[in-house]
């Protein structure tokens, strides 16, 4: 049973994408039906702060131990995170294009998003210009730790310092105020806990691969020596 949390993502996901299509929602004028969007993109949103939290985590701990995994993990969890914040986005395009009349306006949090996805796009082009495997780790470590921190501010702190269209920023009411009822709430949290599982089984097996394939090439190195 140690795979149970496996299995518990399927089931909340399937649910998510089942039940998030044919539940009652409020009749709200100009969002409808599009509401519906709300367990698709929020909760994508969700799991890549929560995957970019990790990576985080293991790159601050990898500057305190110098291990090889942390730094595995911490590139890994990145790289998850950036594949959930695309998703993240092109979803919200859609939802823009319904609710405001095009995918992308000039929006503080939308473009907070497009500069986040950009600087950690930076974070894999920085890793990818080092050979040397320390020293790479170590840059990109110290580079991914400011990468967090400007996450935080892009998305969170500056959108709310300004006019803005999007819920939950510049004044407006979020979701939770205005929109969401408690059946929407019945597919909402089980879709972040869903998402959120189903990106730390992606990373589970990604490490999985990429420790292998450095066990692999420290091997070919010690026999070519």
């Amino acid at each position: 049973m140690k795979h149970w949390w496996k299995i518990l993502a399927v089931i909340l996901v399937l649910y998510t994408i089942i039940f998030g299509f044919l539940i009652e929602v409020p009749a709200l004028p100009i969002l409808h039906e599009s509401i519906r969007n709300l367990f698709y993109h929020v909760t994508m949103w969700f799991s890549m702060i929560i995957l970019c939290g990790v990576s985080w985590v293991y790159s601050i701990m990898f500057l305190n131990t110098g291990r090889t995994d942390h730094d595995i993990i911490a590139s890994e969890a990145a790289n998850l995170g950036i594949m959930f914040g695309s998703i993240g986005i092109l979803t919200g395009m859609i939802w823009a294009n319904f609710t405001w009349g095009a995918p992308w306006v000039n929006d503080p949090k939308l473009n907070g998003a497009a500069i986040t996805m950009l600087i950690y796009l930076a974070y894999f082009v920085l890793r990818n210009s080092m050979d040397e495997e320390q020293k790479r780790a170590k840059v990109s470590s110290v580079y991914n730790i400011f990468a967090f921190i400007l996450l935080i501010v892009f998305l969170y702190i500056l959108p709310r310092m300004t006019d803005s269209l999007h819920p939950g920023n510049g004044g407006n009411g979020t979701f939770s105020d205005l929109d969401i009822d408690n059946t929407m709430r019945t597919v909402f949290y089980p879709a972040i806990i869903g998402w959120t599982l189903i990106g730390v089984w992606f990373l589970n097996i990604r490490v999985r691969i990429k420790k292998l394939s450095h066990q692999r090439e420290t091997e070919l190195i010690n026999n070519n020596i």
